[in-house]
């Protein structure tokens, strides 16, 4: 390799993830984090990994992790509370950057505030490089290519299969219920538009079923209409729980009225504390349980949709997987594409579409 790696959040739940799956891939990351004592225990148990101390809210400290072509990894949320600090230092110091994050709106962001600048010094920022949102960009990249017509639509749902519930982590409850409360980005009309979450529903066809999903952002609506110039919509759902997904439309509206309301913000995180559970996520096994499904379906004026579906491990090992391969690729020098960008435009559909498959993420 010809850049270190340097995890930030290593001794949190995801952190921990992406750690073991740059282990397995022969990596030695800098761990990196505000908590010493925390670090040089994990540091020891990874068989003696260099760490470092730093402190997310302290720019000074984020920067002196990293030089050129370092490539700085981040599991620490919520990003648009601790994201912007540690974005900015890898793309003024020409590090490449990659994180965990699902908040669109955090993306939308660091594409307008540091693409310029690491055009400039040459970083590669790839931000929510993992569950959220590679799969979809994979799966609606592979059915508008294969389109037989210019795709003028894509519809792309995520699911998952097993007794998901138990199996989410504290972390992807809250964003959960926050995002119900946040508006959603949608390519509608070829233009970037704001929906209010859950406000509409779809059907598609998994495994021979037909399940419901309900509007959800992603950031597959940021880069595949870049990439498919002729894409008038895209629009992104959500059928991790097929039957609440019509119920969920009309919790949205009561939570965008709740929060009208003086003290509506307090009143909801006071009623879902026993929904959001204690901190931490599925061990091993639980994770093993549960898989994702991914599907795309990409239409035009006339003729039959094209469908592709792609199956993966659980969200959270998906995520450490995929985190861990960029991060691998990058510190070999994989990509020369500098900027905020997508999976696609790093790393091109061809090796895309092979490294997920080297961490489980096929088509079927």
């Amino acid at each position: 390799m010809t850049g270190r790696i340097v995890l930030l959040g290593a001794t949190g739940y995801t952190g921990d993830l992406v750690l073991g799956a740059l282990r397995r891939r022969g990596a030695r990351p800098v761990l990196a984090g505000r908590d010493r004592t925390a670090l040089h225990a994990l540091a020891e148990r990874s068989g003696g990994l260099d760490l470092a101390v730093a402190d997310v809210t302290d720019a000074g400290s984020v920067a002196a992790l990293i030089g050129q072509g370092d490539v700085l990894v981040t599991t620490v949320g919520p990003f648009e509370r601790f994201g912007h600090t540690v974005a900015r230092a890898a793309a003024e110091a020409g590090a490449h950057y990659i994180d965990s994050t699902g908040e669109v709106g955090f993306v939308r962001d660091l594409h307008r505030d540091l693409d310029d600048r690491a055009r400039r010094t040459g970083s590669v920022m790839l931000p929510a490089f993992g569950y959220d949102y590679v799969p979809g960009i994979l799966a609606g990249s592979l059915a508008a290519a294969d389109h037989p017509s210019p795709v003028r639509s894509l519809d792309i749902g995520y699911f998952a299969t097993g007794p998901l519930w138990r199996g989410l982590s504290q972390g992807t409850r809250t964003t959960m219920r926050d995002g119900l409360s946040l508006p959603t980005a949608r390519w509608r009309d070829a233009r970037l538009v704001e929906e209010r979450s859950a406000s509409s529903t779809r059907a598609f066809t998994v495994r021979g079923q037909r399940k419901r999903a309900f509007l959800v952002s992603g950031t597959e609506v940021l880069h595949l209409p870049a990439a498919f110039p002729s894409l008038e919509n895209v629009t992104v759902y959500n059928g991790w729980f097929p039957a609440l997904s019509r119920p969920a439309t009309v919790l949205s509206a009561a939570t965008a009225a709740a929060l009208r309301v003086p003290g509506g913000r307090a009143l909801i995180d006071t009623l879902t504390r026993p929904v959001i559970g204690p901190a931490g996520g599925p061990d091993a096994t639980e994770r093993a349980r549960t898989r994702t499904h991914v599907v795309a379906v990409a239409s035009s004026a006339s003729g039959p949709a094209t469908e592709v579906h792609v199956e993966g491990p659980s969200i959270y090992d998906l995520t450490g997987e995929l985190i861990a391969w960029a991060a691998t690729r990058l510190a070999e020098g994989a990509s020369s594409t500098a900027g905020v960008v997508g999976p696609v435009d790093a790393f091109g559909l061809r090796e895309l579409r092979e490294g997920c498959a080297e961490t489980g993420l096929v088509v079927v």
